[in-house]
């Protein structure tokens, strides 16, 4: 069986490498034992590789013929020859197993192929092993049968270790590069490979909870496509939903085992707030608000109030604040009465909203910009609006450039009516 590495690369050293740095490098390597779920057959296996590599390149002999053949194998390519296009992964374990006529490669024997497979995975050559691995496990499984490659069990054992691992470190180095959903496929297919066989449940349990910690990546990286890629954000919304379940909701104390405390996961949720549409948000928050939820209450109440606002539904604006009157025991939301009843028309109740609130920044620049007049409207449906354009709309995804006009709302909201006294002083002043 052919397998495409060479000495070097077994020992880690480059062609140019001195005899002290041939012993290092044997002794190194030879001392980074592999995980101890290995069989000592794949361990020696491996050590077999590692001394005959070193056995070679210690020999200036043996080196010099060797290095003559390396550099014809690296350099001379076949006159007119072109690279062939990729061909899919065969059923059958091939017995030159991803050998190129062009790269340097050895010849094993058949009971150095597990070895072979650890020394690549040592290299991070993870696609590699899991091109030469996986049609062991399928068709080619009748190969290790046979027992050619040692004890059947035993070498089964080790290949699907192998395969699991380089699937475990092929996501992990995709989750470095920002690959998410390409390194949960990965990990998962690790985890399908170790559940089929009911093998290395402690490895299983390190994929699992990598799949755990990969989840908030995942969701944003699939509600950040466009909205045209239903069935993708379809499938992110149901991985925060599966999260918010295991937390017992946005604030709440259950572990989704992703490693986010609950700041983090308010950060979080803050962060994907921008990924979504207005009505998203709202079939969201309203949900959780159920559990109860003071946080999910306030964001279905932005929601509520943004959407209701841009699609002129007043009713949606009555929803948001009957919510508030949840939260109004625990916390000063009079602001935000004060503007839910702005949008329906409700001024008196607005006045009365706004003497109650604590809010005191927001309420002198209400009062600043309602001098000369006898209530404090013409100020608050100037905060109303900027308070929407600036904190409200931004945090969804189809509102984020949404002019914020009241004259606008009132003229093309049924049901809601602009005072007179609103319409003539308010736009004077803007």
């Amino acid at each position: 069986m052919r397998i495409p590495l060479d000495y070097y690369r077994i020992l880690g050293l480059p062609i140019q490498a001195t005899a002290e740095q041939l012993r290092q490098a044997h002794r190194d390597r030879a001392l980074q034992l592999p995980r101890r779920e290995y069989s000592d057959a794949a361990i020696a296996s491996r050590k077999k590789l590692l001394d005959e590599a070193y056995a070679v390149l210690s020999n200036p002999e043996q080196r010099k013929t060797y290095d003559s053949g390396f550099l014809a194998k690296t350099y001379e390519l076949v006159p007119g020859a072109e690279a062939s296009p990729a061909e899919p992964l065969p059923l059958e374990a091939p017995r030159d197993a991803g050998a190129d006529p062009h790269t340097p490669n050895i010849e094993i024997q058949d009971d150095q192929f597990i070895g072979a497979l650890l020394i690549l995975q040592d290299l991070g050559e993870y696609e590699l092993v899991l091109k030469l691995g996986r049609p062991y496990l399928t068709n080619g499984s009748a190969s290790v049968k046979g027992g050619q490659f040692g004890e059947p069990n035993i070498v089964f054992s080790d290949i699907v270790l192998t395969v699991a691992l380089a699937c475990l470190e092929l996501g992990r180095e995709q989750w470095q590069q920002g690959q998410y959903e390409n390194a949960s496929e990965a990990l998962e297919t690790g985890q399908q490979l170790l559940l089929r066989e009911g093998l290395f449940a402690g490895v299983r349990g390190e994929i699992q909870n990598d799949l755990y910690k990969l989840r908030p990546y995942r969701v944003l990286e699939l509600l950040a496509l466009p909205e045209q890629h239903t069935e993708e954000r379809y499938r992110g919304m149901q991985l925060l939903q599966e999260m918010l379940q295991e937390r017992d909701g946005i604030d709440g104390t259950g572990d989704d085992q992703s490693g986010l405390n609950i700041d983090d996961f308010l950060r979080f949720i803050q962060q994907l707030r921008g990924y979504l549409t207005a009505a998203e948000q709202q079939v969201l928050f309203e949900q959780e608000a159920q559990r109860p939820s003071a946080v999910a209450t306030y964001l279905a109440v932005y929601a509520l109030l943004a959407r209701g606002f841009a699609e002129r539904q007043p009713v949606l604006v009555r929803r948001a604040k009957l919510l508030l009157m949840r939260l109004s025991n625990r916390q000063d939301v009079h602001l935000e009465q004060a503007v839910c009843a702005l949008f329906l028309g409700q001024t008196e109740e607005a006045s009365h909203a706004l003497e109650l609130s604590q809010e005191f920044g927001p309420i002198a620049f209400i009062r600043e910009h309602s001098q000369g007049s006898p209530d404090l409207l013409p100020g608050l449906c100037l905060y109303a609006e900027r308070w929407l354009q600036d904190e409200v709309f931004p945090h969804f995804r189809d509102l984020s450039r949404q002019q914020a006009s009241l004259r606008d709302y009132f003229a093309r909201s049924p049901g809601a009516v602009l005072p007179g006294r609103v319409t003539q002083r308010t736009w004077c002043r803007q």
